[in-house]
C-alpha cells in the first residue's frame, strides 16, 4: 500500500500545565483539524485556570535545536508561536524561522495571560514587533497586545482596523485583530490582509470558560494552513472554531477554565448557553 501522508504543523510555545492554552491547546487544536502536530517547547510554566504560579524558560540552544529537529525532518507546512518569554527567545526563534524556511507561520503575540499574569517580559516587545511581525503570515493579537505593537488605541472598531493596518505595513502578511474585550454585549473579530477586509461579529456568550482561546485560534488558523488553505479561508475558519470551542467549554477548573478543542469531533458535554 502506497504510503499515506499527513500535514504537519509545528507549535514554538511554552506548555501550560492545566491543559488549557499553550502547546497542549495547540496540539489538541491539530488533531481536531487532521494535522499531525509537532512542538518546540520554549518554556514550562506551573499553570491552571486561577493562574500561572512560576515560569522557566527553556535553554536557547535546546529551543534553537528543537526547531532545527522538526524542521529538517518533518518539514512542517504550517507553523505558529505563542509564549515565546524573553528578547532571546524571540530572537532565537526569529533566526529558526528564517534559517530553515518555515512558511505559514502565525505569529500569536502572547503577552499576558487570561487571568493578568505577564508572559512576555516587556524588553521583549520591541524585539517580536521588529523580528517576528516581518516574518509573520498572519497575526493574531487581541486588542491589548494590538496597542503595545501598533502604539495605536485600539478601543472600537475602528481602532482594529487601523491597527489591522498598521500590523501589515509593518511586513507581516495579514493580521486578525480580536475584539473579545471590546466594550458592549458584542464580539468583533477583524482580518485586514491589504486588499481585503472580513469581521465577525457575535454576541458574547455568559462564561468564564475562555482560557487558552487566543492560542486556540492561532493554531487553528495555523493548521488550516499547512492543509493548503488561503489566509481568509484560515482566519474563517479559525474564528469559527474558537466560538464553536467556547460554546461546548467543559466546565472545568474554579477560575477561567478551558474551551473544548474538540468541538464538532468529540462529544464533550459543556454547558448550556444561548
Amino acid at each position: 500500500m502506497p504510503e499515506r501522508s499527513l500535514s504537519v504543523a509545528l507549535t514554538i510555545a511554552g506548555s501550560d500545565s492545566g491543559g488549557g492554552a499553550g502547546i497542549q491547546a495547540d496540539l489538541k487544536t491539530f488533531h481536531a483539524f487532521g494535522v499531525f502536530g509537532t512542538s518546540a517547547l520554549t518554556a514550562v510554566t506551573a499553570q491552571n485556570t486561577l493562574g500561572v504560579q512560576a515560569i522557566h524558560p527553556i535553554p536557547i540552544d535546546i529551543v534553537r535545536s528543537q526547531i532545527r529537529s522538526v524542521a529538517i525532518d518533518l518539514e512542517p507546512k504550517g507553523v505558529k508561536t505563542g509564549m515565546l518569554a524573553t528578547a532571546e527567545l524571540v530572537e532565537t526563534v526569529a533566526q529558526g524561522i528564517s534559517e530553515h524556511g518555515l512558511g505559514s507561520y502565525v505569529l500569536d503575540p502572547v503577552m499576558v495571560a487570561t487571568s493578568g499574569d505577564r508572559l512576555l517580559e516587556e524588553d521583549a516587545e520591541s524585539a517580536l514587533r521588529t523580528q517576528l511581525v516581518p516574518l509573520a503570515s498572519l497575526v493574531t493579537p487581541n486588542l491589548h497586545e494590538a496597542r503595545i505593537l501598533t502604539g495605536l488605541p485600539v478601543e472600537t472598531l475602528d481602532g482594529m482596523r487601523a491597527a489591522a493596518a498598521a500590523l501589515v505595513e509593518m511586513g507581516a502578511g495579514a493580521a486578525l485583530v480580536k475584539g473579545g474585550h471590546l466594550e458592549g454585549g458584542e464580539v468583533v473579530d477583524l482580518f485586514w490582509d491589504g486588499n481585503r477586509e472580513t469581521t465577525w461579529q457575535r454576541p458574547k456568550l455568559p462564561t468564564r470558560h475562555t482560557h487558552g482561546t487566543g492560542c486556540t485560534l492561532s493554531a487553528a488558523a495555523a493548521a488550516c494552513l499547512a492543509l493548503g488553505a488561503s489566509m481568509a479561508d484560515a482566519a474563517d475558519q479559525a474564528v469559527d472554531f474558537v466560538a464553536k470551542a467556547i460554546r461546548a467549554a467543559p466546565g472545568l477548573g474554579k477560575g477561567n477554565g478551558p474551551v473544548n478543542h474538540f468541538a464538532g469531533t468529540t462529544i464533550i458535554p459543556g454547558p448550556d448557553l444561548p
